[in-house]
């Protein structure tokens, strides 16, 4: 009975998260119907996935675009993108991130993107520079959020091509306007 009713609040939310960022879930749907004990895991993950507090948002979805976009080829991308819009992250700045230009970015966001290509790659000297960098900036706490925005920011595109919905690429879009996505994002194997 907990279940169902469980299922009944989720698939509500699920609905009312697609409507709102124009973003298919029928992976998370798939996910509660097979397993809902680890649907309702995963909703911790996401939990920990929105956590912020003294790293800023631009540094924050910097981290968070170059991770995804080394596992994604469209839809999670857009999805992180619409999210940084909301929160405020400027247009140009956008750009910048996803175009991988380094150089436009706000030295924030540059230094959140740069951490999570140094991570991906397992850059470990580059990582002790950047990690030093963020807590002269944000303090340890920034470090912690960071870490925890890349690695979470890894695990949607992989459960979805895990799960067999990894299959739609599509342009990314920054206010509107298609950008082209940089060379230096593509740390995995979908550019």
């Amino acid at each position: 009975m907990l279940e169902a009713i469980g299922k009944k609040v989720a698939e509500h939310e699920i609905g009312k998260f697609e409507k709102e960022w124009d973003y298919d879930m029928s992976y998370a749907r798939e996910m509660m119907e097979a397993n809902f004990e680890a649907f309702r895991g995963f909703g911790e993950v996401v939990k920990l996935g929105s956590l912020q507090g003294t790293a800023p948002a631009g540094a924050m979805y910097a981290a968070k675009l170059a991770t995804t976009m080394a596992e994604d080829c469209g839809p999670c991308t857009q999805l992180i993108v619409k999210m940084a819009e909301r929160e405020g992250v400027s247009a140009s700045a956008l750009r910048a991130i996803v175009a991988g230009d380094l150089a436009a970015m706000p030295a924030g966001a540059a230094l959140g993107y740069r951490f999570a290509q140094a991570t991906l790659a397992h850059d470990l000297v580059e990582l002790d520079r950047l990690r030093a960098d963020i807590v002269q900036r944000w303090g340890k706490s920034g470090v912690v959020e960071l870490a925890l925005a890349i690695a979470i920011a890894r695990t949607y595109p992989t459960i979805k091509y895990a799960m067999g919905y990894g299959h739609t690429c599509q342009q990314v879009r920054v206010a509107g306007d298609m950008v082209q996505r940089g060379a230096a994002t593509t740390v995995g194997t979908h550019a």
